[in-house]
């Protein structure tokens, strides 16, 4: 099953965030959030959320 990690404001951070989670080797789905154009839902599968929040850490205050 998917979890939502990050709702991102833009494709370019949804882009950003998705290519550092898969450079870091974690399975990432985006996909637009249905009632605004301009959101973006990044998702990965339920047992790695722990592990991704820490990255997803790091990458926002990078």
């Amino acid at each position: 099953m998917w979890t939502v990690i990050y709702i991102a404001p833009t494709a370019k951070i949804a882009e950003r965030i998705n290519n550092r989670l898969t450079e870091e080797g974690f399975l990432v789905q985006v996909r637009p959030v249905h009632m605004s154009k301009q959101q973006f839902e990044v998702l990965v599968p339920s047992g790695e959320v722990e592990e991704v929040q820490e990255v997803l850490n790091s990458i926002l205050h990078a």
